[in-house]
């Protein structure tokens, strides 16, 4: 069945932190949950066999199973070798008896060096509609993976792979665009509280997933040359009435800000790192909250503030990101804060970027994207 336009949409889970869309692939359909990335263009999940992959809890996907799997061949356009040759090849695959032919390759890796590997095949995706009914999307290209890595977040083993949701070609937003009424889509993640995990996130694609109304700010998306993902322009951040400029010198670069659905923190450049950081310390009282040593056991790499709180007890402070166009979005303690409840304490969500992930690039996180109905009109 083809889905009319304005009625796809997805619940979420939060894993841990991730935010996990649950769709079904094959047929008859296999259920996964794989982190929704908006800094990520191919869907991939682990499959068997699976030589190299980590645990998971749930059943992995098996090919020989489901009645209409397709290896990709390596003429298909889809098999981008030429222009790509890092994340695609061609080759004979010798993972078992189901594949005779010679077939397209990929191998992607991430900053967090999270890594997969397997053929690329086309299958039969299944979301819920806004009616609660069933929508197949026939011919879905995506990533088999047989050599996979966990991802770095707190449980791995619920996440299954990544469902790509860039404008690149191959991302699951450009390939269902056709059926559901173009390229865009909107999400709204609820905040992550591991003391409520039963509360769902949502997304909504095509016609109906716009977002308008009293209240709505927008800010353009910048265009980089040979990038599918989703840059915009921070100018800085407030703390209360204090604003810390993005750049000390004043002048900002357009797209200094990468929108990562799939990475839950947000990373700055160290300058910007070092104003935003002292202005934060001040703001929250020091005669009730007083911060923590966390030695060997820090919950995130590059992680400074730490409070020995709850998320109802943290009165501030008050933040606000600056975007370029007038755009000003106020994060609530739940937002500029997570909980890490390891250890039972509250963590600033913002990181510096080199210490964070051993890269300069400016990520605006899961974190401070949660609470808010944001969309993607492409």
């Amino acid at each position: 069945m083809q889905p009319s336009q304005s009625e796809v949409k997805r619940d979420m889970d939060d894993g841990e932190g991730a935010q996990l869309m649950k769709l079904s692939i094959g047929t008859p359909p296999h259920d996964i949950y794989a982190v929704a990335d908006t800094g990520n263009t191919l869907l991939w999940t682990q499959c068997e066999p699976c030589p190299g992959c980590y645990k998971q809890k749930n059943p992995k996907f098996d090919p020989k199973k489901s009645s209409t799997y397709g290896l990709l061949p390596c003429d298909a356009p889809e098999c981008n070798v030429e222009n790509d040759p890092r994340s695609y090849s061609c080759s004979n695959s010798s993972i078992d008896d189901h594949y005779h032919q010679k077939v397209c390759n990929y191998n992607y890796s991430y900053l967090d060096e999270t890594a997969t590997a397997g053929v690329v095949a086309r299958e039969t995706v299944t979301l819920t509609s806004t009616s609660g009914k069933p929508i197949s999307f026939k011919n879905i290209v995506f990533g088999c993976g047989h050599n996979n890595t966990a991802m770095g977040t707190a449980s791995p083993e619920n996440e299954m792979g990544v469902v790509g949701l860039s404008f690149g070609n191959l991302s699951f937003v450009s390939q269902i665009a056709p059926y559901v009424g173009g390229r865009k889509f909107s999400h709204c993640f609820v905040p992550y509280d591991p003391g409520h995990p039963n509360v769902a996130s949502m997304m909504n694609f095509g016609n109906g997933s716009e977002v308008s109304g009293e209240g709505v700010v927008s800010t353009p998306l910048i265009n980089k040359e040979d990038n599918n993902l989703y840059y915009a322009t921070a100018e800085g951040i407030s703390v209360g009435d204090k604003f810390v400029p993005f750049n000390s010198s004043g002048s900002v670069s357009k797209g200094n800000m990468l929108l990562v659905s799939g990475t839950q923190v947000t990373t700055i450049p160290q300058d910007f790192y070092d104003g935003l950081i002292p202005q934060v310390k001040k703001a929250v009282d020091p005669t009730w909250l007083k911060p923590i040593e966390v030695n060997d056991t820090n919950p995130r790499d590059g992680a400074l503030l730490y409070y020995n709180t709850t998320m109802d007890q943290l009165k501030g402070p008050s933040l606000t990101v600056h975007f370029d166009g007038g755009a000003k979005v106020q994060l609530s303690p739940a937002q500029a804060f997570y909980r890490y409840h390891q250890h039972k304490l509250l963590c600033f969500s913002v990181l510096n970027a080199t210490e964070a992930t051993n890269d300069s690039v400016s990520i605006y996180g899961s974190y401070a994207q949660s609470n808010f109905l944001i969309g993607f009109d492409l």
